[in-house]
């Protein structure tokens, strides 16, 4: 079996490239290569769902360019194929005197990024927006959502399916080798040997393997976070109508524990972020030696334990205390009691670890001779995926001389 080019991974990232790569070069043939025997499995069908705004991200950057773009995208493809989402708002909210000056730079990036209609707003306004959030004040994002990224995924795939009748998807097929040749490259997959004239990974949580594989000299890893959520309970329904989000500690990477309306109507509270031992582990037990070694041999991955020693352990504790988890989310809805909550489900972040323990890089997208690696694409990347999936399209015409 002979391609054009061979995607590899069929997350949100993986089906908005093999859409855009087809759409852009209809008589290319193409195939999708996905180790599950669906798509969507992992990180997209684990996250919570939000169309991010682009508010936090650092101005210029890939994240923030892609995100706001793709942001703007998303929703016109939403909308035009009938993909569940909702253009519903969410507020940033401070809970204490130390958050606001972390608010106000916030709100200046986000007036960088041109966000469109972000405002500062008092805590009376937090109050008609979310009647339940006690707070000193916050920010309205009108143009942060909410969508099924499964179902916008899948309706990637069927109309990139439809352009080019050759074109291929192959679920349950894993990619565990890659052989070069001259002028094209050979896959060693699960389901035998496939040759492609050029590759694109998109691989999440395999994206380190699978590059070194290629023959990439990749000095950093991919370390998982596991992220636990809970449920509101049908009774506590009403003390949610959309998306609160805390003030994010700068000192830490990540955003912190919030509230999000899903488009099924469920309501989350989460994600909390602990070390994972198993990089496709979904449960507090699930334990992997290749990954646990992968990661505490590395470096990288001690860095980031000694830099935040005291938001790790309070991270764990919460992961294993529904006492604690409340009481963090008690800062901003004081109302909510333990019978309010239940256990939901649990995602696991993919972070490109660099040696010295920083989780904050960019999105990264490097060439290896014949192929090209999404190397790291974390939140947003689902928002703004179908930005990167352009940004891929037209790296590859330069790179490979599709035109």
């Amino acid at each position: 079996m002979k391609f054009d080019i061979a995607v590899i991974g069929g997350g949100i990232v993986g089906a908005a490239t093999f859409y855009k790569l087809q759409k852009r070069n209809p008589n290319l043939v193409i195939a999708l290569f996905e180790k599950e025997e669906a798509l969507a499995e992992h990180q997209t069908g684990h996250n919570s769902g939000v169309i991010h705004s682009g508010l936090y991200y650092t101005p210029g950057s890939l994240k923030a360019k892609n995100c706001i773009e793709g942001r703007h995208e998303l929703v016109a493809f939403a909308k035009e194929y009938g993909i569940d989402h909702d253009v519903c708002g969410k507020v940033v909210v401070a809970t204490e005197e130390k958050e606001l000056p972390h608010m106000e730079r916030i709100l200046s990036i986000g007036a960088e990024n041109k966000i469109e209609g972000i405002e500062r707003i008092t805590a009376d306004q937090v109050r008609d927006i979310e009647p339940h959030v006690k707070s000193i004040g916050g920010i309205w994002v009108p143009c942060t959502g909410i969508i099924d990224f499964v179902g916008a995924t899948k309706k990637m795939v069927d109309l990139a399916l439809s352009i080019n009748k050759d074109s291929k998807v192959y679920t349950g097929c894993e990619v565990q080798g890659v052989e070069k040749n001259e002028g094209h490259s050979l896959l060693n997959t699960s389901k035998g040997n496939f040759e492609a004239n050029y590759l694109v990974f998109c691989a999440g949580l395999q994206a380190d393997r699978l590059a070194r594989k290629d023959g990439v000299d990749l000095k950093e890893k991919v370390v998982g976070f596991r992220g636990d959520y809970y449920e509101l309970t049908p009774q506590a329904h009403h003390k949610v109508k959309n998306l609160i989000y805390p003030v994010p500690n700068p000192d830490f990477p990540f955003l912190g524990v919030h509230f999000t309306r899903m488009t099924n109507g469920e309501i989350e509270c989460g994600p909390n972020a602990v070390f994972t031992f198993k990089r496709e582990g979904y449960q507090k037990t699930d334990f992997s030696l290749t990954d646990t070694m992968d990661a505490l041999s590395y470096k990288g991955t001690w860095k980031l334990f000694f830099n935040n020693m005291s938001f790790g352990i309070n991270e764990y504790r919460r992961a294993f205390s529904k006492r604690l988890f409340l009481k963090t989310l008690q800062r901003m809805i004081p109302s909510l009691e333990s019978d309010d909550l239940r256990p939901g489900r649990a995602g696991v972040r993919a972070l490109l670890l660099s040696q010295d323990g920083d989780t904050r890089d960019d999105f990264r997208i490097e060439y290896h001779g014949n192929s090209i690696h999404v190397l790291n694409a974390p939140s947003p990347a689902a928002t703004a995926s179908l930005a990167i999936g352009d940004y891929v399209s037209i790296e590859a015409e330069k790179q490979f001389s599709l035109k």
